[in-house]
């Protein structure tokens, strides 16, 4: 007997037998062991997510400090930035002792590299994202002016390095290059000639031309000409007083002039794996010889520059500072068509950028740019995006995710819902076939050839997601200094303009980091013979622009342009005046009066 009725004593109809009673109990069993199994399955998830999110729950342990006495300051990654900070602290500290620890075999081999990196001597010449159109229809110039004032910094740094003899030849690192603007289409036309128009009013960007003649534009550079049809609207504008940039070739010459000094150390194949503050606001650096089997010891700092490239985010949440909470990151990664053909290298000698297709972000402009490049002449062309989840170019694909935590996760999401623009780009990207970028090469090169060209992997940008008090979780592009509030830990995040700005953002970070000895007379009069301009304004004075320009041109061979005193905003205060500053050079590199009279 079956008992049926007390089976299914809450069903209306009685079935008339047990094989009914069996296919109306044995769903309902079948339903509940799926729903413990679902349920079972989500709270694995939920618990999976929540270790993921928290990991690591407790630190490791790490090998005991070896050096009870801490050095001054330790550098995390052998790139340009970390190059440039301890060059001013050498000069501006010398009895300090610095210790550098690179994961790679050599220095200056991920972003700073020069196939890395599109090599321009960021000067806001060129760039058009740096001049945006605002409502009214005017163009604000107030960041292409910024970025061209933190360059000129970085000429003076130079000049003074290679015044010291630690850089070479300014011709091995830094070459004139003419940047050029280029647009087609009225609208993009009416924006060029009213960014031209605005920017000459400053002394900064005296000399730049504008042209909607092919003719002229076919002087400038005549591979974007040819084979264009000549009934197209297009404008450009030159600016003689444009650099290609071997930011690699600097670093590296740099790091060897630092490696003679009693007080500074190079660590090659060495990776930091811990970062853990003391009591005393000391830090512990645990570090990995990579060529010893990730052999462990511990270093104690008194000061941490995480200058790490893309690295620098998991680096900065690795120290568990409060400030490294409100970032996270999102990389891309670069290529580049390399035109290597000499006769076509040789009759192109300008960096050309374009504008970013409509809803495209900023990194997405075309740029096609004349380089040097293991001492050759070289073309590249680009960037087209690689949708990544690494943070270095030698890096790991689990870099992306093991930097997502509790903290930035939500921000990560809004970024993504607020950006879809950016992640429409990136699938297009990838699905770019050769045919594609040889199309999008002949808008600015008509007589291109798919023989012409290789395909070239360049460096990650990892840009920055940063938790903003009033709009929430924000993509920034360019770069930021994060540090600690007791100013004992600082990392650079971020990407361009990066290396060509470097030793402008390593002052800001000395800042930071070191208030009281940067209001110090001592560090103050070393910096303004290292900066001579260091507390002011270039582009206030036409005659100052001058002064700086001649020096730095003199020092490094670049071409120079004389600024009429009638050029821009006139200032009453005194300027800081270069220490022995040349006559203007009478040689090749100084411009024709007929270029001056622009």
């Amino acid at each position: 007997m079956c008992h049926l009725y007390d089976l299914l004593s809450e069903s209306t109809q009685k079935p008339a037998t047990c094989a009914q009673a069996f296919f109306v109990i044995q769903p309902r069993r079948v339903m509940k062991k799926s729903i413990k199994i679902g349920l079972g399955v989500v709270a694995t998830l939920i618990l999976a997510a929540l270790l993921f999110l928290n990991w690591p729950l407790f630190p490791r342990s790490v090998p005991k400090a070896e050096n009870e006495q801490p050095v001054d300051v330790v550098m995390v990654g052998a790139g340009a930035m970390s190059a440039t900070l301890a060059t001013y602290l050498q000069e501006l500290q010398p009895d300090w002792k610095m210790e550098v620890f690179e994961r790679l075999d050599g220095v200056a081999l991920e972003s700073t590299y020069g196939w890395n990196n599109a090599g321009t001597g960021h000067s806001g010449f060129a760039e058009l994202n740096y001049t945006p159109q605002l409502p009214d229809g005017s163009v604000e110039t107030k960041r292409a002016i910024g970025i061209a004032e933190q360059f000129e910094v970085t000429r003076q740094f130079w000049a003074h390095q290679v015044g010291r003899g630690h850089l070479q030849a300014p011709e091995t690192f830094v070459n004139a290059t003419p940047h050029m603007s280029f647009v087609w289409g009225e609208d993009n036309i009416s924006f060029l000639k009213k960014r031209q128009e605005a920017l000459i009013q400053n002394p900064l960007f005296y000399g730049m031309e504008y042209s909607e003649d092919q003719e002229k534009i076919k002087q400038w550079a005549p591979l974007m000409i040819e084979g264009r049809d000549p009934a197209q609207k297009i404008a450009a504008t030159y600016m003689p007083l444009g650099t290609d940039v071997n930011h690699g070739v600097w670093t590296q010459q740099l790091m060897a002039s630092l490696q003679k000094t009693a007080n500074f150390k190079l660590h090659l194949q060495s990776e930091v794996t811990a970062l853990r503050q003391n009591a005393d606001k000391t830090w512990n650096v645990t570090v990995a010889d990579l060529a010893n089997a990730g052999q462990e010891k511990t270093i104690k700092a008194k000061f941490v520059f995480v200058g790490a490239g893309g690295a620098a985010l998991k680096m900065l949440q690795a120290s568990g500072i409060p400030e490294s909470k409100n970032y996270a990151g999102f990389p891309v990664g670069g290529q580049f068509l390399a035109i290597e053909n000499p006769e076509l290298t040789k009759r192109h000698d300008v960096k050309a950028y374009g504008i970013a297709s409509t809803g495209s972000p900023p990194m997405s402009v075309p740029h096609l740019d004349a380089r040097q490049l293991d001492g050759q002449p070289v073309m590249l062309f680009g960037p087209f995006a690689l949708a990544t989840t690494k943070f270095l170019k030698y890096g790991s694909w689990w870099d992306l995710f093991s930097s997502v935590n509790h903290d930035n996760l939500m921000g990560m999401l809004r970024v993504g819902i607020h950006n879809l623009d950016l992640v429409q780009y990136l699938l297009q990207q990838a699905e770019l076939t050769d045919d594609d970028r040889q199309q999008v090469l002949q808008e600015y090169f008509p007589h291109a050839k798919r023989e012409d060209w290789r395909l070239v992997t360049a460096g990650q940008r990892v840009q920055i997601i940063k938790r903003d008090p009033e709009k929430g979780a924000v993509l920034q592009f360019g770069t930021e200094i994060v540090g600690s509030q007791d100013g004992s830990i600082a990392a650079l995040l971020g990407a361009s303009p990066g290396a060509s700005t470097a030793p402008h953002i390593m002052l800001n970070l000395l800042k930071k980091s070191f208030p009281e000895q940067m209001a110090s007379t001592e560090w103050k009069n070393h910096i303004q013979k290292i900066v001579p301009s260091y507390g002011k304004k270039i582009n206030d004075d036409a005659g100052y622009t001058n002064e700086i320009r001649r020096m730095t041109s003199s020092a490094l061979k670049l071409p120079y342009l004389d600024v009429p005193p009638t050029v821009g905003k006139q200032t009453d205060t005194p300027a800081v005046k270069p220490e022995a500053a040349p006559a203007a050079p009478q040689n090749p590199t100084q411009l024709n009066k007929e270029m001056q009279a622009l």
